[in-house]
């Protein structure tokens, strides 16, 4: 396993990360609480992911509504203490985790709150990675930041990061950080793969110019990259298009569908799966620090490993990002 520095900190991550969405529900959906995998598969995955030389794991306080910390919290106290030792647990704020108008958001009530909770579920005193999980229109940003500095001086929180906000939000924060003497944001959270590069690229630049590192979730952008859909076929059983299309409806077209065949033609010369040349792919790309992976079973690690000691030329490089971004003729 290959490590890389966090951004500009000293924090050395693994080139792939573990998303732990899944545990006891489906991210942070209310309807699909109690889905997902359960304790005794999910530990499964954390051991497998431990024995590939992940070191952080990504989890959040409304993921399957508290569930996905819960697991992980209990995976965590029956293994070895040399285990904990040498992982990096990350957790998220921000989305509805109770009833009412507090039960959400990145106020300081609602950080304070969700801060004890998720170390009481996860059964640590501190958080070595923790980010703001989605835009707070209601709070501002000063007050967001203020708390996050607090909790990096009381020892909660080692660094904090910032997730699904545009690229002026992730600057606005940074320069609020600088000129109030507070603590900046170490790295950047949000969705990146091959079909959604074109969407991200004044992002990337920001954490270019600033120094940040960037934890890309959804690599495989929903098990498209997979090779899994057709277009000309119903859904396969359980796919996420079953589950919850709406966010990549857009991509049903002839021009995604043309893509993806010449992403697996191109995996079958080299002879590695659609899912391991896309993370192969991303991987390699220069302003990512490490995707996130969410694998579903064990084999769910393959590309993975396979995206590991993959040996992609600069030119081949080049050609695989061009099949989602050229222009239809």
């Amino acid at each position: 396993m290959e490590y890389r520095q966090l951004g500009s900190t000293g924090l050395r991550v693994s080139a792939f990360g573990m998303g732990c969405g899944n545990f006891g529900g489906i991210g942070s959906a209310p309807e699909f609480f109690g889905q997902g995998e359960d304790e005794d598969e999910a530990f499964l995955l954390l051991d497998r992911a431990v024995e590939l030389g992940i070191n952080f794991f990504d989890t959040a306080d409304a993921y399957g509504g508290g569930r996905s910390e819960t697991t992980l919290g209990k995976w965590l106290a029956t293994r070895d203490a040399a285990v904990r030792e040498n992982l990096l647990i990350s957790s998220k704020v921000g989305n509805p985790t109770g009833e009412g108008p507090n039960g959400f958001g990145l106020s300081r009530r609602h950080i304070l709150r969700q801060i004890d909770s998720s170390l009481g579920r996860l059964g640590v005193d501190h958080l070595d990675m923790y980010l703001v999980h989605e835009v707070d229109p209601s709070t501002p940003l000063e007050e967001t930041i203020e708390v996050l500095d607090g909790l990096v001086a009381a020892g909660k929180v080692r660094y904090i990061g910032i997730s699904n906000h545009p690229a002026w939000q992730v600057t606005k924060a940074l320069w609020i950080s600088d000129v109030s003497g507070l603590r900046r944001f170490d790295w950047v959270q949000d969705s990146f793969n091959l079909i959604d590069q074109a969407e991200r690229e004044e992002l990337l630049a920001v954490c270019r110019d600033q120094g940040l590192g960037f934890t890309p979730f959804s690599p495989l952008s929903g098990g498209w990259l997979t090779g899994k859909y057709r277009f000309d076929e119903d859904y396969p059983d359980g796919s996420r298009m079953t589950l919850r299309p709406e966010p990549y409806l857009r991509y049903w077209n002839k021009r995604t569908f043309g893509a993806i065949d010449r992403l697996r033609a191109m995996a079958a010369d080299l002879g590695v799966s659609t899912a391991g040349l896309a993370l192969g792919w991303l991987q390699r790309h220069p302003d990512i620090t490490a995707p996130i992976v969410g694998p579903r079973r064990a084999e769910h690690f393959e590309p993975v490993e396979e995206a590991l000691i993959l040996n992609l030329s600069a030119e081949a490089w080049g050609e695989i990002g061009s099949f989602f971004t050229e222009e239809e003729n």
